[in-house]
């Protein structure tokens, strides 16, 4: 008796341990936009290593994408208490690297509560509702789909010039 006991107790626990988990969840809770980089000739994918990303009008720490690591896509999270994310675009390359070449991109955007379910609670999703850019190295961005969620896809094409 003493065993079907303790044996029930451990199934109980068990059960009780499976069912209050986070399986369920997705492992990508955050609402991010993922841009992918493109050369504006070709319309091919690119990676750039001499590019320095960082928002615009945060503090001077906000570096988001460093130098010196090749780039093909980037996050560019959107700030939850606004309704505009600016990001800078520095460019590290000899030649290029003059401040006059930087290129700035600014989103504007709804962000709205989502309850995605009892277990993973509520994430931000957000809707572009407009965006603008800078022309000196970016030639064009491209909004694929302006609603964000937290499924890992790409929705914003950036397209670079490059020599062919």
């Amino acid at each position: 008796m003493s065993r079907l006991l303790t044996f029930i107790a451990l199934l109980g626990v068990l059960l009780t341990a499976y069912s209050c988990n986070t399986s369920g969840c997705t492992d990508n809770q955050n609402s991010l936009p993922l841009a992918g980089f493109y050369s504006a000739q070709t319309q091919e994918g690119i990676s750039i290593s001499d590019i320095e990303i960082s928002g615009v009008g945060r503090n001077p720490d906000s570096l988001l994408y460093a130098s010196g690591t090749a780039l093909s896509s980037v996050y560019l999270p959107l700030r939850s208490r606004n309704t505009t994310t600016a990001y800078a675009f520095h460019y590290t390359q000899e030649g290029l690297e003059d401040p006059k070449y930087n290129d700035t991109i600014t989103f504007t955007y709804t962000s709205r509560p989502y309850l995605a379910s009892e277990e993973c609670g509520a994430m931000l999703t957000y809707n572009i509702t407009g965006m603008t850019h800078t022309r000196h190295l970016i030639q064009s961005v491209e909004i694929i789909d302006s609603l964000i969620t937290n499924t890992d896809i790409e929705r914003i094409k950036i397209y670079f010039r490059t020599e062919e």
